[in-house]
């Protein structure tokens, strides 16, 4: 008998759509995958196929009829053998309010039932965690990054005597960024290791040593030159735990600067946070504040996992606020929002903040209110924090120094286009550095670099501004 074919729902919330376009007539011979027509929603333009092969007997709503309801018949599917005179008194004398209960029959290739898209309406956005870092009221004070990652290193080989620290000049030359200043005074040569410049040898001692109970710091003195320990820090770090079915442990640091100093050369300018993101087994840290990087680093001391905790030469002489705790730690995962705003999510780690937290400056002079994450862990990396704001501002530009294939933003666009498409009103962009090696020459390298304008010119783009 004939079959009658329903206006199909496109979303959980869709009551009614426009019929905008029949791309079959009657007569025509149609099979199941075949695309019937395209319907209009209040979101988007979508396709719907056939579910069943037969002949179109009769097109009952015309195209570009709107406020089609949901299970409305639109057409007649006649089965081998039947006509037209077999159709009789069908949907064409039924209105929509006397539209089937049933599901439709007919659904979206582009958005199958199994999956469907989420409505801004129903959907619940995440709820992160944000509770502060340290109580309301806290004394602060004023500290480098680089004193703030020593003081974070001594407390913890205070506490632990297991924990110490090697590396190229960490200890008579009181480090190459003078981190590691003071340590050798106070824990002497036996917790305080200079080592020969041979990464993948040292690199290889510390894993061990973390194979066989202690806790080693290894500072690599550019994170360039830990590719010099990249079968270490991989293969023997990163995948022990799991192929050794959980029987060995590595807990061991890895930390040291990363990405562009100033007039280094490329050899020495490399970011390095994609890279190892993408390894199973390690997490992975880059702090931008004082206050982080020393929660951070003893946080990352004490985890019993092997942690890549990436610096910035740039940023060891910048000052912050450092709350004066007995034991600050800032757990891995949870993003920060430094500034919150309802225009567009400005989202970033490390040295890459500067760009965002300038930006959000300029933007704000034109209007544009900008909400600006510091991840602050990009393995474990806190999705719900960027979610719920790009849920609210419904625009993101992901901002970082690295180069723009296969980086730490094009990983967070793909997580917003799967769980936060329909809450974006224009795409994600990625402000990256350029896809060169870095140069050496000043005005170049000036044009390597991700820079503030270039943010702000992207936050206007998803502003439309």
């Amino acid at each position: 008998m004939p079959t009658e074919i329903l206006m199909p729902a496109l979303s959980p919330t869709m009551e009614e759509g426009t019929l905008a376009k029949w791309l079959v007539k009657e007569g025509d011979t149609v099979s199941s995958g075949d695309i019937l027509a395209e319907i209009e929603t209040d979101k988007a333009t979508m396709e719907f196929e056939a579910v069943d092969e037969g002949v179109i007997g009769k097109i009952i709503v015309a195209e570009g009829t709107e406020g089609v309801k949901v299970n409305q018949p639109i057409a007649v599917l006649l089965e081998e053998g039947e006509s037209a005179d077999d159709i009789g008194e069908t949907a064409e004398a039924r209105g929509p309010d006397e539209a089937k209960e049933e599901p439709a029959e007919e659904t979206s290739a582009k958005a199958p039932e199994k999956a469907p898209a989420k409505a801004k309406e129903d959907d619940a956005p995440p709820k992160p965690d944000q509770t502060p870092d340290w109580p309301e009221g806290t004394e602060m004070k004023t500290q480098t990054v680089r004193e703030a990652l020593r003081d974070a290193m001594a407390e913890e080989m205070r506490d632990n005597p297991n924990v110490f620290v090697m590396g190229e000049e960490v200890a008579e030359y009181q480090g190459a960024y003078k981190v590691t200043q003071g340590l050798l005074d106070e824990f002497g040569a036996k917790r305080v290791i200079d080592t020969p410049i041979t990464e993948h040898g040292f690199a290889g001692i510390g894993v061990g040593a973390a194979f066989g109970g202690l806790r080693p710091i290894v500072e690599f003195m550019t994170f360039n030159f830990a590719m010099q320990a990249i079968d270490q820090i991989i293969n023997s770090a990163a995948k022990t735990l799991y192929m050794s079915g959980g029987q060995m442990g590595c807990p061991i640091v890895f930390r040291g600067p990363n990405g562009a100093a100033a007039r280094v050369g490329a050899q020495h300018s490399q970011d390095y946070a994609a890279w190892y993101a993408h390894i199973p087994g390690l997490k992975v840290v880059q702090p931008y504040s004082a206050a982080d990087a020393k929660g951070l680093l003893k946080s990352a001391i004490r985890d019993p996992n092997p942690v890549i905790f990436l610096e910035n030469e740039i940023l060891y002489g910048r000052t912050f606020e450092v709350p004066v705790l007995d034991d600050f730690t800032v757990p891995f995962g949870k993003a920060k929002i430094w500034r919150e705003g309802s225009d567009v999510t400005l989202v970033s780690f490390g040295i890459g903040m500067q760009y965002a937290l300038q930006a959000a400056d300029k933007l704000a002079e034109d209007g544009i209110e900008a909400e600006v994450i510091d991840l602050r862990t990009l393995r474990p990396i806190d999705y719900d924090t960027v979610l719920a704001s790009v849920m609210k501002t419904n625009r993101c530009v992901t901002v970082e120094e690295g180069f723009p294939v296969g980086a730490i933003g094009n990983h967070i666009s793909a997580t917003i286009m799967q769980r936060a498409f329909d809450y974006l009103d224009a795409p994600v962009i990625n402000c990256t550095g350029k896809d060169v090696p870095m140069p050496y020459a000043a005005n170049l390298e000036k044009l390597a670099l991700v820079t503030t304008d270039e943010v702000v010119e992207a936050a206007r783009q998803v502003t439309y501004r």
